[in-house]
């Protein structure tokens, strides 16, 4: 293995025992994937819905980029986690919710059980509205848990965590401009 010097210096050969290390993890860090994996699987559950729940092809199409991306995102979250000794959920990581009646707070966005159940219940163009604007605030809640990240003192320094997390913040905000133009397109259809 070689180390390049610094910049009119020669690089150097290490020992064939050199192993490179991670950079140091902030709880942030941790409790930010944790968060997310709990956060993006509420996602792929909402687009679960919508073979059974809406014939909107716009909406199936966005569905299954929605649902395919964020559970790509959630292995790579759960295979990051692993490599640092971290469990996948918040609530193996020594949170016990067993003496207390009080369920798991929701991450930012989420949808509370009554939202989930309106969606599940919903069909068609009732269904197409509910989603949209659903994800709109599910998605929105992303963008608040990145930017949480960020401005956490010593968080977000992880190069693999860092690219993950902007990636989040752009893709999200690209699929909330999707999302708002469709439900513009619907509200201009139903006035005709």
């Amino acid at each position: 293995m070689v180390q390049p010097g610094a910049p009119g210096q020669p690089t150097r050969k290490l020992p064939a025992s050199t192993h490179g290390k991670l950079p140091p993890l902030s709880h942030a860090d941790i409790e930010f994937m944790q968060g997310m994996i709990m956060h993006h699987a509420q996602a792929v559950e909402m687009t679960a819905l919508i073979p059974s729940h809406t014939e909107n092809s716009a909406l199936r199409t966005l569905g299954a980029r929605i649902s395919h991306s964020q559970s790509d995102e959630i292995k790579f979250m759960k295979r990051w986690l692993a490599a640092r000794g971290q469990p996948a959920s918040m609530q193996m990581a020594g949170l016990d919710h067993s003496h207390s009646m009080a369920p798991m707070p929701l991450m930012p966005g989420m949808l509370t059980p009554e939202q989930m159940d309106a969606l599940h219940k919903a069909h068609g163009s009732q269904f197409d509205h509910l989603f949209l604007t659903g994800m709109i605030q599910h998605h929105g809640g992303a963008l608040t848990m990145v930017k949480n990240l960020f401005d956490t003192a010593g968080s977000g320094q992880d190069a693999e965590l860092f690219n993950f997390a902007t990636d989040v913040d752009s893709g999200q905000r690209a699929e909330i401009r999707i999302m708002q133009g469709m439900l513009e397109k619907a509200a201009l259809e139903e006035k005709r």
